[in-house]
């Protein structure tokens, strides 16, 4: 793989696919379907889904191309190709709360190498550079790289008061009940893969998962966070998570700075 080129590409498609969704996010209505598994997608996901797919297609014939609205087309177990979530917080982007992203994502032998998470109304972009490791670009943004700036997890995070981040559309008791084993000084909330970030940049030091979710949703946000010095392993056995897996259905997990002191599944 041409890492210098996978870059540019990923990057000139996520800031693409971000200005469609945001014309549509700023309209003063747009249509709100339910998918088989009854889960909302609206035009938005669509269009970015078809523009990511048709430039990455163009770019990179050769490898094979996952994404989350040509699902139901994918064959079941993969190694290497590039994923897509072209719209990652759907609910948050109907319900107007702006915790969205566009996300890609480029996975050699299970382990997501590459990946650029754009959270359009937030004028946040974070992806990992060609030499693996990961940035945050500051607006306004180009068809160029701007500035950026390296990021990096907390180096030295206090186990006696972590600062966490859950989900915003899927908090639940069980959630809860792990976070309640840790020491925290603060909790946040966040949709999409803006959770991997934040602890990719140090904004949070630790950010469980125990839900469904699918590959697309994280693997972009998991690449970003592995090039910042995080990690992201399965909630049950604190393996490393790998993608390629049968149906792309993840297990829960968890995603944090490797200075946190990892608690066991409650009893």
């Amino acid at each position: 793989m041409d890492f210098e080129k996978l870059t540019v590409v990923m990057r000139q498609l996520a800031l693409a696919a971000g200005n469609k969704i945001m014309q549509i996010y700023d309209a003063d209505d747009f249509e709100v379907r339910s998918k088989s598994d009854s889960s909302p997608v609206t035009e938005a996901d669509e269009a970015a889904d078809a523009l990511i797919s048709e430039g990455l297609r163009a770019a990179f014939p050769e490898i094979a191309l996952v994404t989350e609205e040509q699902a139901e087309s994918h064959g079941q177990e993969a190694t290497t190709f590039l994923i897509v979530d072209p719209l990652d917080g759907t609910k948050e982007f109907v319900q107007r709360r702006g915790d969205f992203t566009v996300n890609i994502a480029y996975v050699e032998d299970g382990v997501p190498l590459r990946g650029v998470v754009y959270a359009p109304a937030k004028g946040r972009l974070f992806y990992t550079t060609a030499d693996g490791r990961s940035v945050e670009e500051t607006g306004p943004f180009g068809e160029t790289a701007q500035e950026t700036h390296a990021i990096g997890v907390n180096p030295m995070p206090d186990n006696r008061g972590l600062m966490v981040v859950a989900s915003k559309s899927h908090r639940d008791a069980a959630t809860d009940e792990y976070i309640g084993q840790y020491k925290t000084r603060d909790m946040a909330s966040a949709g999409s893969s803006l959770k991997f970030c934040l602890v990719a940049t140090g904004e949070a030091d630790l950010y469980p998962r125990l839900g469904r979710t699918m590959e697309w949703d994280t693997a972009a946000g998991d690449a970003v966070l592995r090039g910042s010095g995080g990690e992201v392993v399965r909630f049950d056995d604190h393996t490393p998570m790998t993608y390629g897996k049968p149906g792309f259905e993840n297990p829960f997990f968890i995603a944090y700075a490797p200075g946190v002191l990892l608690v066991k599944e409650p009893d």
